[in-house]
């Protein structure tokens, strides 16, 4: 099924907002140590500073997300926010949380939704498309005849 540019922009920018929502709340919650947030990440047996730090991680997540260009980044936020939820659904099926690990899979499914609708200007290029630097053509010895 091929989607038609604004369908798939939509999908885009709404899985995207959703997603967005959702991690900047979180990592608000767990920079600013929510009592929620507390009990929750105690309750799962992570120490409190580990939730500063993936609180952090997530709202640098979410700025490489919104911000214009930058494909590499986006491409290793989409990648830490992925090992975030999916780390939350395993880590909450561990503690035996089994209604708890929907929310998380609720944003994973919205983050790859995200992921794979991504306008070309987010993506990085294809490898094929991609162009070697003028340093190495200028500095790639010659080739001599064969």
């Amino acid at each position: 099924m091929s989607l038609s540019n604004r369908t798939r922009c939509t999908l885009y920018w709404t899985s995207t907002a959703c997603v967005t929502f959702a991690l900047t709340l979180g990592g608000l919650a767990d920079v600013l140590h929510h009592p929620m947030a507390d009990r929750t990440m105690a309750h799962l047996g992570f120490p409190p500073y580990f939730q500063v730090i993936i609180g952090v991680w997530k709202l640098l997540g979410v700025m490489a997300l919104l911000s214009p260009g930058l494909p590499l980044l986006k491409e290793w936020a989409y990648a830490g926010m992925f090992f975030d939820v999916s780390g939350a659904v395993i880590a909450h099926a561990m503690s035996g949380d089994h209604f708890e690990v929907v929310p998380p899979l609720a944003v994973a499914a919205l983050l790859s939704l995200s992921w794979a609708l991504r306008p070309a200007g987010r993506r990085l290029p294809q490898r094929n498309e991609r162009t070697r630097s003028s340093f190495h053509a200028q500095n790639e010895p010659p080739q001599s005849p064969s």
